[in-house]
């Protein structure tokens, strides 16, 4: 299954079980935003990136974005405490994250907190948790700030998506012991 499909199953299921915060998240990037966006960062974005990006931006509009936080997004989704980032706040936790060896920290180029080939899609709002993805390989992995970073944790976004899929499905089936569909909303408990 491609990115695109993966990520059009889970908009069905918001559709159809969460419509309200279906209804919240914006179109799609454009791409002269994306063009502009790898200009700055210095790197190109993944094809699974570029094609996500292109269905849905889940960037903020301006005026809801708030400066304390270092990431901002549409919250509670895809899980509690974490969200998609649009490219904005893609570029935003990269140039956090990002150094001019190409990796964190300097002296462990072989197991590295961070490589600047990894671009972040999904953050907490401190930017200290998250996942990204390997613009080499397409692969997706996870940081979490004082621990070991996982890579290759799926084989694609495509991968990944189906993984929220999965989760969404089993909310509506009343098996998820921490979140519901209640009022066309997701609510975690």
């Amino acid at each position: 299954m491609s990115v695109a499909e993966s990520w059009s199953r889970v908009m069905s299921l918001l559709r159809e079980h969460a419509p309200a915060d279906h209804a919240d998240l914006p179109g799609p990037a454009t791409e002269q935003m994306l063009a502009a966006a790898e200009e700055r960062m210095g790197i190109s974005l993944h094809v699974d990136l570029r094609t996500w990006l292109l269905q849905n931006n889940p960037d903020l509009p301006e005026e809801d974005v708030d400066d304390d936080v270092m990431c901002c997004g549409f919250d509670g989704f895809p899980d509690e405490g974490s969200f998609f980032l649009g490219i904005r706040a893609m570029e935003r936790l990269y140039a956090n994250r990002s150094t001019s060896c190409g990796f964190d920290p300097p002296d462990q180029p072989d197991y590295p907190f961070w490589r600047n080939k990894w671009i972040p899609f999904l953050s907490d709002q401190d930017g200290w948790r998250g996942k990204f993805i390997d613009v080499r390989d397409g692969r997706v992995g996870n940081w979490f700030v004082g621990e070991i970073t996982v890579t290759g944790e799926y084989e694609s976004m495509a991968q990944y998506f189906d993984s929220v899929a999965e989760t969404l499905t089993r909310i509506a089936d009343g098996s998820s012991p921490v979140c519901r569909f209640t009022e066309g909303r997701l609510v975690w408990s």
